[in-house]
């Protein structure tokens, strides 16, 4: 392979020295100088089979090119599309091809085999590595192994001399806070293994009571010193040493703060001793000489309900607020869903020979009749109209203030015919009220499906749900019984 990467880079070196005489990067610099020779050979001896073929392409996609960019002449734009996609191609293969080349070289730079018979194995701590061999013998086929090499174990003369300087390194690694085995009055550190060092350690200790084999001292209440045998267990693989190691510890030495808190401690104790069988427990109240004022820490939680509450009542504001914008909504969809029964109303009315004005009440007092059943914004959008009409304010005015109450676009459509054929007058209102009607239930049937898909929207999320419970349901008994 090290002969297609080099004559790779060898093609891209022969370009790049072509090349040198167009405008940009060394990638746009090939990509042109490719370009320029193609569009040569077109004028050549080439087949015209190839030459037609490669202008039908261009000039789809100039025409496609144009229509996304018209201010910009197609052949430019197809010569800049060419330009960008060979440079990108370019750039992409020689990167490509130095990396493959940084492996080729990676690979072959540290080989595991050696004179053809020797594996070099890691050392100790860094794993086990795997090999890939193949197997030749002459006259048969040959064989390929993926070898899994263990890394290299220490000899039982390397294993004594390493345990030797682990030894006299230890005293000072199990120290801790202490100044010496000799006085051990704090927890010391007793380690599971060494920086360097392959072994195990694993520890025991001649009293529990004193020194755990975490390391923990319990000197607290000693009142002399006692000698403690702590025995450290190295271990590599099949082979073991001991080392025992002598202890002192110490009663522990408390600071004057320390001191009290012991003592007052100790009262508490000899009070729950005495005061065992009684109902109430007389607290110390004197510490020596020194009286002793106590008082109950209570655990108050008021603080955080008091935050909830008002993470509550932020969360109820914001809820009111968004539920405002819902009703809204909620009133929009209905006005649109109402829209085309108005728009129809009107017509079926006029129709008969009623006027506008006639018209808003029969409507109006429709309503009424039904309005304790169930209540709808344009009714009462339009009993406001009404009752402005009785009160003596014109047609005219009305009429606009009915569709800019209602604050939907088709309402201020109709608002607009009405007050243009009082102020003008027209005798196609009739037919473009019909009109309208039937572009509303139009988009009535429109809407409708768009409030149906929605609706399957929201449902995905339920129905997401009910299969993962049902997924529980079956998968939870077959585990158990599997499992039994």
């Amino acid at each position: 392979m090290i002969y297609t990467y080099v004559v790779i880079l060898a093609g891209y070196l022969l370009l790049f020295l072509v090349s040198a005489k167009e405008v940009g990067n060394p990638f746009q610099k090939m990509s042109a100088y490719i370009l320029r020779r193609q569009r040569q050979g077109k004028s050549g001896k080439g087949k015209k089979k190839r030459k037609w073929k490669r202008a039908l392409l261009e000039k789809q996609l100039g025409d496609k090119l144009k229509t996304l960019q018209p201010q910009i002449a197609a052949d430019r734009q197809v010569q800049e599309h060419y330009r960008s996609l060979y440079s990108t191609i370019l750039m992409v293969v020689f990167v490509g091809n130095l990396l493959c080349l940084a492996v080729w070289i990676s690979a072959r730079s540290s080989p595991r085999l050696t004179d053809g018979s020797y594996l070099s194995r890691n050392d100790y701590g860094e794993g086990e590595v795997s090999v890939g061999l193949a197997a030749e013998i002459p006259g048969i086929q040959e064989e390929m192994f993926d070898y899994l090499l263990e890394e290299r174990k220490f000899t039982t003369q390397e294993l004594e001399k390493q345990y030797d300087e682990a030894q006299a390194l230890f005293p000072a690694a199990i120290l801790g806070e202490n100044e010496r085995l000799e006085d051990v009055r704090k927890n010391l550190t007793l380690v599971s293994e060494l920086v360097e060092y392959p072994f195990q350690i694993s520890w025991e200790s001649s009293a529990y009571s004193l020194v755990d084999t975490d390391g923990t001292v319990h000197n607290k209440e000693l009142e002399a010193e006692e000698i403690v045998t702590l025995t450290a267990q190295f271990r590599y693989e099949d082979w073991r040493r001991e080392c025992q190691f002598l202890v002192q510890v110490n009663p522990a030495v408390y600071t004057p703060q320390e001191a009290i808190r012991s003592r007052i401690e100790n009262l508490l104790k000899e009070r729950e001793e005495n005061t065992r069988n009684e109902k109430t427990m007389t607290l110390p109240d004197r510490l020596g000489s020194e009286p002793i004022v106590w008082r109950e820490i209570i655990d108050d939680s008021s603080g955080y309900f008091l935050l909830l509450v008002l993470v509550a009542a932020g969360a109820l504001y914001w809820g009111k607020g968004r539920e405002i914008d819902q009703k809204l909504e909620a009133r929009r969809r209905e006005l649109l869903l109402d829209y085309p029964e108005i728009v129809n109303k009107l017509a079926l009315y006029m129709g008969a020979g009623m006027t506008i004005r006639n018209a808003f009440f029969k409507m109006g007092e429709d309503y009424k009749k039904q309005r304790e059943q169930r209540k709808k914004y344009v009714y009462e959008e339009i009993l406001i109209t009404c009752y402005e009409l009785q009160g003596g304010r014109s047609e005219t005015e009305a009429y606009e203030r009915f569709g800019k109450r209602c604050q939907v676009q088709a309402y201020s459509k109709l608002s607009a015919l009405l007050t243009q054929n009082i102020r003008k007058g027209s005798n196609d209102l009739l037919r473009m009220f019909r009109q309208e009607a039937d572009n509303a239930f139009i988009e009535r049937k429109n809407m409708a499906k768009k409030l149906g898909e929605e609706a399957g929207t929201k449902l995905l999320m339920p129905m997401m749900i009910m299969l993962c419970v049902v997924m529980v349901i079956i998968i939870i008994p077959a585990y158990f019984s599997f499992t039994l």
